[in-house]
């Protein structure tokens, strides 16, 4: 290793900081590009530790594996407050650079649609805005058509002989999950023994750490949106507010929360 890399060699900061580039004269501009920005980055991250976490479960390594999830939760920390900085922003000040982003919208982030599949909520549908890049598209196919985190902690229980159905461990993990009585009554053996199936009482809590973050991300994504462009439609014809609220309704690992109900 070269004695003469520097801090910003390193972080390859000038390229960093020289991908700012405003298209229209408002000040306000640079909040809205440098948020999304650190956004991705910190989206590539958690695709990092999320890849690397499904695949330390399917190798039943499942400390290093809770270490990567409680981390996911930590970045979406970081995003909730993301939102906060964003929302400093009034409705006249992004009137004033909205027509500079087009057709440009968040649904166009592949990054933020591989997480969702990889947490589980699949819709094929969602291939549409990455049809036009190939290599993004193919990104985001493979993660539709992957095994989800959840989908991999289930074949972990089955390995471990807990009675999750057949249905739930070889399926076609491009159609969206389906709750289960028979997968909860998995997990409810070891909510209900905790000390006999510690690890695996363990990753069900991280699990719901994950879901829990997630969702404050998701509803401070929705009021953020409101608070700037009330109801109209979003960028690019998206739906808005009406379409983020509905996804406030998702539940990604729907047995982990009905279990607390039946134990």
């Amino acid at each position: 290793m070269s004695g003469e890399m520097n801090y910003g060699d390193y972080l390859q900061l000038d390229a960093i900081l020289q991908a700012q580039k405003p298209l229209s004269p408002d000040h306000n501009e640079m909040l809205f590009i440098v948020q999304h920005q650190t956004s991705e980055l910190w989206m590539k991250l958690m695709l990092h530790e999320l890849a690397a976490a499904r695949a330390c479960i399917a190798r039943d390594e499942l400390q290093p594996a809770f270490k990567m999830l409680a981390r996911v939760s930590r970045i979406m920390e970081q995003l909730v407050h993301a939102w906060d900085v964003l929302a400093t922003m009034t409705p006249a000040e992004y009137s004033a650079i909205r027509p500079y982003l087009a057709s440009s919208s968040g649904f166009q982030s592949w990054q933020y649609r591989c997480i969702e599949f990889m947490l589980g909520n699949k819709n094929a549908a969602m291939l549409r805005p990455h049809e036009p890049h190939g290599e993004r598209l193919s990104l985001v196919r493979a993660a539709l058509e992957a095994p989800s985190l959840y989908d991999e902690a289930l074949r972990l229980l089955a390995r471990r002989g807990l009675p999750v159905p057949a249905s739930h461990l070889e399926r076609d993990w491009t159609q969206p999950y389906q709750a289960s009585r028979e997968v909860e009554q998995a997990w409810l053996v070891v909510y209900r023994e905790p000390t006999r199936h510690w690890d695996l009482y363990e990753l069900g809590e991280e699990l719901t750490d994950l879901e829990d973050a997630f969702r404050l991300w998701r509803f401070r994504h929705v009021t953020t949106v409101e608070r700037v462009i009330g109801f109209k439609r979003g960028t690019g014809g998206t739906g808005g507010v009406p379409y983020l609220r509905k996804m406030l309704d998702v539940v990604l690992f729907p047995e982990l929360w009905q279990l607390r109900t039946d134990l």
